[in-house]
């Protein structure tokens, strides 16, 4: 029996290299960095960070929680239609194309496929080269999609909130009053592998109980399942990374009560209705929430009288190294005031061998940083600036 239930894992892990979503999701993240890298080196003249950044966020951490979550499936014995994985990865590329990476988050692709199998089981509908796995479909609810529905948001959650903020982007836009500020925009793609069960002829029932949440077969396969789970915040009300983890925060709370609430779906399959709708208009409300928030909040980037505002600190740079973050606002260097990035050069060019900034910090104190410069160090310690308005309209 163990045997059997390796070479099943096994089987299941090769099949995760035949999906279409794994390889989508790749090229969506290289598009996504290039486009981030054009945008930033158009408002600032570099990039902040390179154009692979967004690949390397892919995989780490959704591997790790997939599976994690894999294990509470298979042991609860979570089963679901074949059907819904390819509705799954169906909506995943469709939604992709509408351009709003969002849309890619799984309260709407997870919630668009369990809707999906409703209708398509008292349809009688198929989908070409998939005829078989639609006909297996019974006339039913199935809550299982859901529970895996309230998981994935869970690890969306999760994902939103150890990593969300990390290399958020640094951008300029200009105010409804046509003054220069600055923004961070975060664009962030995740995988989340599941192994799930689906209806096949590998796995005899070990336990007369098992599957929990049981499609009425007798023998089960698994597959390991690449979902995708999208992120995208726009902040300019506050630091990025504060708003960015309350964020996450929320999204976790939304994913554990779907979760909870999904589980009565063995009782009462018709709970699982209501439940997927309220992961989708629950999802949707905390987007919405979240934009109202910041945009009724006064600018948070915009040109300061006593110094100059940090927007972004570049990857290995001298400003990253004197520990400097973003939100801080340097008020002297070498002891000459800084009012704008002329300033700025002009008293760094003082004394190209050494630099000590005054700083003040995010909750208004004082600090003072020092550090030698060296030769084919940035010209501006690596720090970016949210530029006047004649520089913004030049380099527009």
């Amino acid at each position: 029996m163990v045997q059997i239930w390796l070479v099943e894992l096994l089987k299941g892990t090769g099949k995760l290299f035949l999906h279409p979503v794994l390889y989508y999701l790749v090229f969506l993240s290289g598009i996504l960095g290039v486009m981030r890298v054009k945008r930033e080196r158009k408002n600032f003249h570099v990039r902040a960070q390179d154009a692979y950044f967004e690949l390397r966020q892919l995989f780490p951490q959704g591997l790790i929680i997939g599976l994690v979550f894999s294990t509470i499936i298979i042991a609860a014995g979570i089963a679901v239609p074949f059907a819904a994985v390819v509705l799954i990865a169906g909506f995943t590329i469709l939604l992709s194309l509408t351009t709003n990476i969002r849309w890619m988050s799984p309260a709407y692709t997870v919630g668009a496929a369990f809707f999906a199998i409703v209708l398509f089981s008292q349809s009688n509908w198929t989908v070409p080269f998939f005829t078989k796995a639609f006909e297996s479909i019974n006339d039913m609810v199935y809550p299982s999609i859901v529970i895996v529905l309230g998981l994935l948001i869970v690890a969306e959650g999760v994902l939103i909130l150890k990593n969300g903020y990390k290399g958020t982007s640094p951008k300029l836009a200009k105010s409804k009053r046509g003054q220069v500020i600055g923004v961070h925009e975060v664009k962030r793609l995740w995988m989340v592998p599941l192994f799930l069960l689906v209806p096949g002829t590998a796995l005899q029932l070990p336990f007369d109980w098992w599957p929990v949440f049981h499609l009425g077969a007798t023998e089960y396969s698994l597959i390991f399942v690449p979902f995708a789970i999208s992120f995208y915040q726009q902040i300019k009300g506050t630091l990025p990374k504060a708003a960015i983890e309350r964020y996450g925060r929320q999204v976790t709370t939304l994913g554990v009560l779907i979760t909870l609430l999904a589980v009565a779906g063995y009782w009462h399959p018709l709970v699982s209705i209501i439940v997927a709708a309220l992961a989708l208009i629950g999802r949707e409300s905390l987007a919405l929430i979240a934009y109202l928030k910041d945009d009724n909040r006064p600018f948070y980037f915009s040109k300061k009288n006593n110094g100059l505002m940090i927007i972004g600190i570049i990857p290995e740079s001298p400003a990253e190294k004197m520990e400097l973050k973003v939100g801080e606002i340097i008020t002297k260097i070498n002891g000459s005031a800084i009012r704008d990035e002329n300033t700025f050069y002009e008293a760094l060019q003082k004394n190209r061998a050494h630099c000590k900034l005054d700083v003040l910090d995010t909750n208004g104190e004082i600090r003072f940083v020092q550090r030698a410069l060296f030769e084919g160090d940035h010209h501006e310690l690596g720090i970016l600036f949210v530029l006047d308005e004649r520089k913004y309209e030049k380099g527009a």
